[in-house]
């Protein structure tokens, strides 16, 4: 948990810093070169690297060492906007890994995968806020999205789902969470727990504005 009280202090600069990346934002790392990380990601924590497997290339966060490691891409937003992206895992023994994809920055909201409860949980900044269950399948890529909708002034609403890639998206959100106070603004993530000791893939990231109601 350490390496999140190092985002927390960096995320203002970072985010002020950077330049506003133009919606919607789509990445296959198809066109990125391996070994490498593209110029538009930020991390904060973790050896985040360009990895292929096969003619598939993707993001990859090792397997050490085991902490909690996130890193960021795209815009600054706060509302109206969505996150998306697969992720790959395998557990080992009763070890297993745990990740999700965020908005708002360091301190926004959260969709985190936990196999160790078999739950799918929306988190605050590092704060559990919803929990259902989910099964989690080793070994296997999962799909992730997580939107975060203002229905008014004074009151919003962060859903998510999550389901196994390759299987039909599902109609209605897995989780969701009714947020009064105005979300803070800053870029999307991918995050990842490697406690299983092996490597967390992350692939076909996306960003994209919501279509106004």
């Amino acid at each position: 948990m350490k390496n999140f009280l190092l985002y927390a202090a960096l995320s203002i600069g970072l985010i002020v810093s950077s330049a506003r990346a133009g919606l919607p934002y789509a990445n296959n790392f198809e066109k990125a070169d391996a070994g490498k990380l593209p110029d538009e990601f930020m991390v904060l924590g973790g050896e985040f690297v360009v990895k292929a497997d096969g003619t598939n290339q993707f993001l990859e966060l090792p397997g050490a060492p085991l902490d909690s490691f996130a890193a960021q891409f795209g815009s600054a937003d706060k509302e109206n906007i969505s996150v998306g992206a697969r992720v790959f895992g395998t557990a080992r023994g009763r070890r297993t890994p745990s990740f999700g994809v965020g908005l708002g920055g360091v301190s926004g909201f959260k969709l985190q995968v936990s196999p160790g409860k078999k739950a799918l949980e929306i988190l605050k900044d590092q704060e559990l806020q919803k929990s259902v269950n989910f099964d989690w399948k080793s070994g296997s890529w999962t799909q992730l999205r997580l939107q975060i909708r203002k229905l008014k002034d004074g009151a919003w609403i962060v859903e998510g789902k999550a389901w196994l890639s390759g299987e039909a998206e599902p109609k209605e959100w897995t989780i969701s969470f009714d947020e009064r106070e105005e979300p803070v603004s800053g870029k999307a993530s991918v995050l990842g727990s490697p406690f299983a000791g092996t490597p967390i893939w992350f692939d076909d990231l996306t960003v994209e504005k919501l279509a106004d109601k």
